[in-house]
């Protein structure tokens, strides 16, 4: 069978569109979650603790997001295979 243009349309989207986000854009993740815990300590280090419980959870909040984002793009690297399964 024979390749039509528009199978090769479908191809080249379900290439450039595939695969896990995780795989493709690693760089860029870890550096959103480097700037999320950067966020989560100058919330800590220049907002004064007055607000109380929001002032917690702002800081508790971001130290949260970076860590878990980069703790997930760990594990995906020391998986066997190299990355996330697609």
């Amino acid at each position: 069978m024979a390749d039509t243009r528009s199978d090769r349309v479908a191809t080249r989207w379900s290439a450039l569109f595939g695969g896990c986000a995780l795989r493709r854009h690693q760089a860029l993740l870890a550096l959103v979650g480097v700037l999320c815990v950067g966020m989560g300590i100058a919330v800590a280090v220049l907002v004064p603790e007055s607000d109380g419980p929001a002032w917690v959870m702002a800081v508790g909040g971001c130290l949260a997001a970076g860590v878990l984002m980069l703790v997930r793009i760990g594990l995906g690297l020391l998986r066997p295979g190299g990355g996330a399964t697609p």
